[in-house]
């Protein structure tokens, strides 16, 4: 299903508006209402959509909202968009090359490639998976996000799917909220491991790097399985299971354990005085294993990546040593 039109009334003299529903993303729980609204409808500026509530033109779970209020995940939001798509740079559709490894009327499970950025932000309106998306498969533009669900970092490789309908959307998100869905990752990371675990800890914006997560007493719950596959000289390959969605919740948590990933500029070593470690030009990490219910016939779907060749390439250093 796509967004439905509706003859609501005009809150922005001049601008003929659609009515358009999507569900809150889990990942996105504990946000304000205004900041995950500007992540859930990019071509609108926060500022605009901040307006819209005020206005009433923003319903959750058919009541009007307050810009401040925090999110939980699931929610029904409820939003009248500028049908003319003029405003704000409603994003455009590019010719990216995508790897689909799956693909029906409900789904799209991408393959995403090192050095791809998720969805348009500061600094990157263009050239990201939202607009390669848009071009793949022009419907997605009546779907939130352009049916995007959740997110890997730029530098992060591997499975992401996608939604292409609205109903699509909300039963992904729900099963993203009830932790159903199968997210596992092969994460190389420093030193030795001793063996597996399950790292517990609430994760929040850095108190004082703002760009950065941290472990923080009063963050939101997070937790991440971990399982040792293969141990180097100075390294350790592991496979972390997500119970939780928090950004670069897998680079935190290992981190806090002292297992900072390989390649990791942000939460990682300078130096290791391991050189195929050191010059590793990112994290290395990769979203490996994707598995949930399929929205349209209810059946349980799983899919594999195999590692990026310079990933492989690493371990094959790694394994002669």
């Amino acid at each position: 299903m796509n967004a439905s039109d509706t003859n609501a009334p005009d809150y922005s003299p001049g601008s003929p508006q659609t009515r358009r529903c999507a569900a809150v993303p889990a990942e996105l729980a504990g946000q304000r209402f205004d900041a995950a609204l500007a992540k859930i409808f990019p071509s609108h500026s926060r500022s605009r959509l901040q307006a819209w509530m005020k206005s009433g033109a923003v319903l959750v779970d058919g009541k009007p909202v307050d810009p401040k209020r925090r999110t939980c995940g699931g929610e029904i939001v409820e939003v009248l968009i500028d049908a003319s798509g003029a405003s704000d740079g409603k994003p455009e559709a590019e010719e990216i090359p995508l790897r689909v490894i799956f693909e029906d009327a409900h789904l799209l499970v991408i393959d995403k490639p090192v050095g791809l950025v998720v969805h348009p932000g500061n600094g990157n309106r263009s050239g990201t998976l939202l607009n390669a998306l848009l071009h793949r498969a022009p419907e997605l533009a009546a779907v939130p996000r352009a049916g995007i669900v959740h997110r890997l970092d730029k530098d992060t490789s591997g499975l992401l799917v996608v939604a292409r309908t609205l109903e699509a959307q909300t039963d992904l998100v729900r099963q993203l909220q009830a932790r159903t869905v199968k997210r596992c990752y092969l994460a190389l990371v420093h030193g030795h491991v001793p063996k597996d675990g399950t790292v517990e800890a609430p994760i929040g914006r850095h108190p004082t790097q703002r760009t950065k997560m941290a472990v923080v007493e009063r963050g939101r719950e997070a937790r991440t399985h971990y399982r040792v596959r293969e141990r180097f000289a100075t390294s350790t390959l592991l496979e972390c299971r997500l119970d939780t969605g928090r950004t670069h919740q897998i680079r935190v948590h290992m981190a806090s354990l002292g297992f900072p990933l390989v390649g990791d500029a942000t939460y990682g070593r300078r130096k290791s005085g391991t050189p195929a470690l050191d010059a590793f030009p990112r994290q290395a990490l990769h979203a490996w294993q994707l598995g949930l219910i399929h929205p349209g016939n209810r059946l349980p779907m799983q899919w594999q990546s195999p590692l990026p060749r310079d990933f492989e390439a690493l371990l094959e250093i790694l394994r002669k040593h």
